[in-house]
């Protein structure tokens, strides 16, 4: 079929027209949006997407082309390619900027907690690295100390905590640590 055949198929509603240039632009059409970093799935929606505009508007009687159908379908398989690379470099920008801060608030939180620890003293700073940064047992935890037994390293770390749980809790206020 012609462009003009084709048109005029379209206008009078003629639906096999449209699964015509489908089959007919489906590899060139495709071809674009994978060739850039697209998958095959976008490729697919991106052509099917542009064959709705065009049906829309050459069924509409409005559109005049000055070139080939071709040519047409493939403007506007790239704009609306460009359209989403566009709109999938906002959203991981977005993602960056949401990274960024997330460890921003975990440098902050951790800053504060390692502030209060270094004000429990000697005994209740070890422990609690140990613990909670070094990923000691109970029983490593005791040996490096010299403590008598785990229960006694345990109760120690326990204490601590709470300390530690306190003193942040005076200094500083639930929405430092709450999103």
């Amino acid at each position: 079929m012609k462009d003009k055949e084709i048109l005029a198929k379209i206008e009078s509603g003629e639906e096999h027209a449209l699964d015509y240039l489908y089959k007919k632009y489906y590899r060139m059409m495709t071809k674009l949006v994978i060739s850039n970093n697209g998958s095959e799935q976008e490729a697919k929606d991106i052509y099917q997407d542009a064959l709705i505009v065009f049906w829309q508007k050459a069924a509409s009687g409005k559109l005049v082309l000055t070139s080939k159908i071709s040519t047409y379908l493939y403007s506007i398989c790239l704009n609306l390619w460009r359209k989403e690379l566009d709109r999938k470099s906002r959203l991981s920008n977005e993602e960056k900027d949401d990274v960024e801060f997330i460890d921003n608030d975990k440098k902050e939180r951790m800053r504060i907690i390692n502030e209060c620890i270094d004000q429990l003293g000697d005994t209740c700073k070890r422990i609690l690295t140990y613990y909670y940064f070094d990923q000691m047992s109970m029983q490593e935890i005791a040996n490096n100390l010299n403590f008598a037994n785990t229960d006694t390293a345990k109760t120690k770390k326990y204490k601590c905590k709470k300390r530690l749980d306190q003193l942040i809790k005076t200094k500083y206020s639930a929405s430092d640590f709450l999103d």
